[in-house]
């Protein structure tokens, strides 16, 4: 059943929110992710249904759409489950960040799409010159710079433009989609001081819901 008004705080896997726009998205990355396909070519495909998502109104419940004190990203970032597969391949979340507020330079692991359902974000990518051979550090410099605005989107395909910050430049919190082919807050993955070339392992967690036990912290 739909019910825009009571989002499913207590699940913690399937559809935390069920309504149809998103099921629909969901839907079509599971077929698509069926197909012998690249991930780039996957995600292309996937573009047409992500984007009617970032249009659809109405359908994000308040609850997901706040600002959380409490959040492992830190600055009152948000991190909410909308979906999440049992199997840790697919999940869609919704991020809010405060007005005036960055998130860590971070990466995601997964192949995916990213886009603004409110507000405006400035986000920074960066490119990678190191080898990777040292866990601990890396080599950044700024690949692109964009100011993104409600319904417009763009792909993560590691290892090329997975690492990333934004930043809100609205003056209300954005919101951001980001549909990905992990259990994106429940993974461990990396955070980087472009300035030092330090590189830590963390894992944000979900605002709304637990991952399962912690089995490794790198």
């Amino acid at each position: 059943m739909c019910d825009l008004g009571h989002p499913n705080l207590e699940a913690v896997f399937g559809y935390l929110v069920d309504v149809p726009a998103v099921r629909a998205v969901i839907e079509e990355a599971t077929r698509l992710m069926s197909l012998p396909l690249s991930n780039e070519a996957r995600v292309a495909a996937l573009k047409p249904a992500f984007e009617a998502l970032l249009a659809a109104d109405g359908w994000l419940p308040e609850a997901f759409a706040v600002p959380d004190e409490t959040s492992g990203m830190g600055g009152g970032i948000g991190q909410y489950a909308l979906y999440r597969a049992v199997d840790g391949s697919l999940c869609l979340f919704s991020l809010v960040v405060p007005s005036g507020v960055m998130t860590p330079v971070h990466d995601h692991l997964a192949w995916g799409l990213v886009g603004i359902y409110r507000g405006r974000q400035d986000e920074t990518v960066y490119r990678r010159l190191d080898d990777g051979r040292d866990p601990e550090r890396a080599q950044l410099e700024v690949a692109v710079a964009q100011t993104l605005g409600r319904g417009e989107c763009y792909a993560l395909l590691p290892p090329d433009g997975d690492i990333h910050y934004v930043k809100t430049v609205s003056p209300t919190p954005s919101v951001s989609l980001h549909l990905l082919a992990n259990d994106t807050a429940c993974v461990w993955r990396h955070r980087y001081d472009p300035e030092s070339g330090r590189v830590t392992p963390f894992r944000s967690g979900y605002s709304n819901a637990a991952c399962p036990p912690d089995e490794a912290s790198a």
